[in-house]
Formats: C-alpha cells, sequence, structure tokens
C-alpha cells in the first residue's frame, strides 16, 4: 500500500527531555493510519504538555480535574468543508513518563501507544463499550506490533 499523504503538525509546551522527536511521532501516526486502512490525505497535529496544561484542558474539556495521558480533539467541519483535518492530540508528557515508569514499560514504547490510541480516537474508535474496547484494543496492539512493541495490554 502506498504511502497516505501526512500533514502532521508536533508542538512543544513542554519540557523535550524523555519526549520523542518529531519524526517519531510521525512514524507512529502514519503506522496507525495504516493499521486503521485510512487512504485519504490526512492532517493533524499533536502538542506535548504539561501536568498544568494537561489537567486543565482534561477538566475543561471532559469535566476530569486531573492530567491524563493523551486528549484527542476530533475536528467537526461545518457541512460542505471537505479538508483532510481529522482533529488535534494532546499528550501529557509527565503522564506518559510516570505510567511508564509504573508500568514497567520502555517510556518510548508508551509514547508511541499513546500516539496510536489517539490517532484512532481521532479516526472514530472508541473503548466506551466492551465490544469497541476489544476491537479498538486489539488493533493497537497489531499496530504496535507492527513497530516492534509489546502487547501494551498484556499484564
Amino acid at each position: 500500500m502506498s504511502a497516505t499523504p501526512l500533514t502532521l503538525s508536533v508542538g512543544y509546551a513542554a519540557a523535550r527531555k524523555g519526549v520523542p522527536s518529531s519524526p517519531s511521532f510521525r512514524a507512529w501516526v502514519e503506522a496507525a493510519l495504516r493499521g486503521a486502512r485510512r487512504r485519504k490525505a490526512t492532517e493533524l497535529s499533536i502538542r506535548i504538555v504539561d501536568a498544568k496544561e494537561g489537567r486543565a484542558l482534561n477538566r475543561d474539556y471532559r469535566g476530569k480535574d486531573y492530567a491524563t495521558n493523551v486528549l484527542s480533539f476530533p475536528v467537526e467541519l461545518p457541512p460542505g468543508v471537505n479538508l483532510p483535518l481529522i482533529g488535534d492530540l494532546v499528550i501529557c508528557a509527565p503522564v506518559v513518563a510516570r505510567e511508564a515508569a509504573e508500568q514497567g514499560k520502555r517510556a518510548r514504547d508508551h509514547w508511541a501507544h499513546m500516539t496510536v490510541h489517539g490517532v484512532l480516537h481521532l479516526l472514530g474508535y472508541d473503548h466506551i463499550e466492551d465490544d469497541e474496547a476489544e476491537a479498538m484494543e486489539a488493533l493497537e496492539t497489531r499496530i504496535l506490533a507492527g513497530l516492534g512493541i509489546a502487547d501494551p495490554y498484556d499484564a
């Protein structure tokens, strides 16, 4: 399958120590798009934030007053507007680092997982219902395996 045109913007609003570079995010986004069989041109942005901004965004948009690992903001284009934009991801650097340490995972692998997970949310995947969660987790596991990353859900 030929590569899907991707426009990706990565912004760093947190300390960059331990945070992957833009080419890594690009590779993970491309893997998620391939895994989801998205063949159309795609545009999205990723913003890396600190705990303060992550908490504020999670509180303001989800009503949960704590910083979370990844927030997905799917775009809602008005009728008749045809753009490749699928939305924005916000990834909280200290939460990802803490979770990786707590779960005994390589930090880079957890960054990849959070990126893939967020992209799938932007594409409409969800994990609210059990059957949706199983399908989404299975897809994430396949995508990550293609990147040489172990099953993130394997306890």
